[in-house]
């Protein structure tokens, strides 16, 4: 049988897996953490401490400040020194807390034993409130906050909760190992959703270059109710929620509309584990897996790392040398961006830490365009990157809407089938942003 992909455009880059093999392990506590207090789709926290205040691993430090925010956690035991700006993965200066750490002391209400708890008989409400709490967002890198995906819009019918297994960014791997170690959490992890959202349906999508995966989270499925594996062919950008709902449900997101419109209700792998962490645990979200790699990196890595940790302390553990990276990408090489500096903070939403050498970070020379179209032929949501691209860099903005650069959400798929070399997505990001903004100001 002919495995299940999107519909419209999708490309298949070089996999580059390199640190699949390679057990999650754990990233001693740093001496400093700097924990931004926006760190998720939404409103930035609250700080709830100042300086000279003491935390352990799992206290508030953070507030939710709107109903789009979420709640943040100390990471380390130890005291803070100050708030104060830090230069973020986007390589401006944002706010955050400083901790200077002092030990490892966790919150007693913390369940670190690894005895897995399957069973639970909370209702929907009291899992969405700890969930909430918990300062859970989705780790898969949009960083939305969960809870509020957890509560369905009246007026809204959700049919299936969908689980994004895929992680088709080549490189990345956190999520491979995540299914094959924590295979159960996962799995009452996504009951719990289940649950929460008043569904009996679940479908976890994994692509087929992970048998092993397909294979365990198969097995372990059995046990639970209303759970199903689907392999899924091998296509970039697979991962991306409209496409993977169209690939698993057949059905199709409208542009500007959300997975509910079509009655699916997504989450990543990593959230599902998160969520379980949460509920059944206790436990905040205050560390995540991050894979470390790239050809520049000696022994490629899946590291769980405390929030606030230095990009650089994470390149140490895998033996990394600055001597010869060209890049330090934070995410995967076609949706990642470029590190201005390996002091920026890991923070929720960091999936994986990319190092490029030099040979390879270097862009080549660009080519005027040969009409050849191939960036439309992969281009998944249809558009035209090729105009888009062009009306971004002549600063058209009116056109740029009119032709639906708003509905691309950057894969980058059109710059990397170029044959010209062209920076495609660079000018559609810039149209992006300043067509953002006239909306924005339109309200």
């Amino acid at each position: 049988m002919e495995l299940k992909t999107f519909k419209k455009g999708g490309i298949h880059p070089e996999e580059n897996k390199l640190s699949v093999s390679a057990p999650i392990e754990s990233l001693a506590p740093p001496a400093i953490v700097s924990i931004p207090i926006s760190q998720h789709i939404g409103a930035p926290s609250k700080p709830l401490v100042k300086k000279g205040d003491e935390v352990k691993v799992g206290t508030p430090i953070a507030e939710m400040s709107s109903f789009i925010s979420a709640f943040i956690h100390s990471s380390v035991s130890g005291t803070v020194s100050k708030i104060d700006d830090v230069v973020d993965s986007s390589g401006l200066r944002k706010q955050a807390i400083i901790i200077k750490t002092d030990g490892d002391t966790w919150e007693k209400s913390i369940d670190r034993s690894p005895e897995l708890k399957k069973n639970f008989t909370l209702d929907a409400s009291e899992i969405i409130e700890k969930v909430k709490k918990a300062g859970i967002v989705g780790l898969g890198g949009a960083t939305f906050p969960s809870y509020v995906k957890l509560m369905v819009p009246k007026g809204k019918k959700a049919f299936a909760v969908v689980i994004n297994g895929v992680e088709c960014e080549p490189y990345l791997t956190s999520d491979h190992r995540i299914m094959l170690e924590k295979t159960d959490e996962i799995l009452v992890g996504v009951s719990l959703i289940m649950k929460a959202t008043n569904l009996k349906k679940a479908i976890i999508g994994i692509e087929n270059n992970k048998p092993d995966a397909i294979s365990i989270m198969r097995t372990k499925a059995k046990n639970f109710e209303g759970i199903e594996i689907l392999p899924l062919k091998v296509m970039y950008p697979q991962g991306a929620e409209k496409q993977l709902i169209q690939a698993v449900t057949g059905k199709e997101v409208p542009a500007g509309g959300l997975p509910i419109d079509v009655g699916a209700v997504i989450f990543n792998v990593g959230t599902a584990f998160a969520i379980y962490e949460a509920v059944q645990k206790k436990k905040p979200l205050v560390e995540r897996v991050v894979t470390v790699t790239g050809k520049a990196i000696p022994k490629p890595s899946n590291l769980l790392c405390r929030i606030g940790t230095p990009v650089a302390n994470l390149l140490e553990q895998a033996g990394g040398s600055l001597e010869n990276a060209g890049k330090i990408i934070n995410g995967g090489p076609m949706m990642g961006k470029a590190l201005v500096t390996p002091d920026v903070p890991i923070t929720k939403g960091t999936s994986g830490i990319l190092v490029m050498p030099k040979e390879l970070a270097t862009r080549k020379k660009e080519s005027p365009c040969i009409r050849c179209a191939k960036c439309v032929t992969v281009c998944p949501m249809v558009l035209e990157p090729y105009l888009l691209s062009r009306l971004g860099r002549k600063y058209l903005w009116e056109r740029f809407e009119v032709e639906k650069g708003m509905n691309c959400f950057e894969c980058g798929s059109c710059s990397f089938t170029c044959p010209a070399n062209i920076p495609l997505l660079d000018y559609i990001r810039v149209g992006k942003t300043e067509v953002g903004r006239i909306i924005r100001s339109r309200k």
